[in-house]
């Protein structure tokens, strides 16, 4: 007679030592860039990765420094000095590089509806969503 394979025990809660698992929080938007082909599309893609990921540690618990977020913004204006972007577009990302310094989620929430649509053409459902969403949590955030 076989004897049957039986799972005893086995539930959905990690114990209590594990680590939690990261979560990116702009997944769809990094795929966006990935596929989106060489040339303008892709550097306004992935230029707005950059200033949002940078907008989502600007407030919360979970904030940069001011001074870590001073020297990334600083970095990343860097950057987008050597991209080919249309002016509205930069003008919108220098707006918010600025508004991730100073920290001010009502400013900051302004800023990246700004650059959401002044990137509107390269962005799929799922992107336009994911920074929308951060726009609402950026901007509901309590200091």
């Amino acid at each position: 007679m076989a004897a049957k394979a039986r799972f005893v025990g086995v539930t959905d809660v990690p114990p209590l030592y594990a680590i939690a698992e990261p979560v990116f929080p702009l997944r769809a938007l990094a795929v966006a860039v990935s596929r989106a082909p060489l040339g303008g599309a892709r550097e306004a893609l992935m230029a707005t990765l950059v200033a949002a990921r940078l907008a989502a540690v600007a407030t919360g618990p979970d904030a940069l420094h001011e001074v870590l977020r001073a020297d990334r913004a600083t970095a990343a204006r860097h950057w987008l000095g050597a991209l080919s972007l249309p002016a509205g577009l930069r003008a919108a990302l220098a707006q918010l590089l600025d508004a991730t310094v100073g920290g001010d989620r009502r400013t900051l929430e302004a800023a990246l509806v700004n650059v959401t649509e002044a990137t509107a053409p390269h962005l799929d459902r799922k992107s336009r969503s994911e920074l929308d969403r951060l726009a609402r949590q950026v901007g509901s955030v309590a200091r």
